[in-house]
């Protein structure tokens, strides 16, 4: 009886609306889309540097 009075309980205060979850989800994804920014940039300003550092060094010769 024990178990029955704890999942009664449990199910009485239980949050009906699934509002804060969809606002988890919504953070998670704004927060992996933040990662894959910045490493897209570290990734592509290193290589951007070093071009632009080769095309300054063409120019200036």
């Amino acid at each position: 009886m024990l178990a029955f009075e704890f999942a009664a309980a449990w199910l009485r205060t239980t949050p009906k609306s699934e509002r804060g979850a969809s606002l988890v989800e919504y953070a998670l994804l704004v927060a992996l889309l933040a990662i894959v920014c910045i490493a897209a940039v570290n990734l592509l300003g290193k290589t951007t540097s070093s071009e632009f550092s080769q095309i300054n060094s063409g120019i200036t010769q």
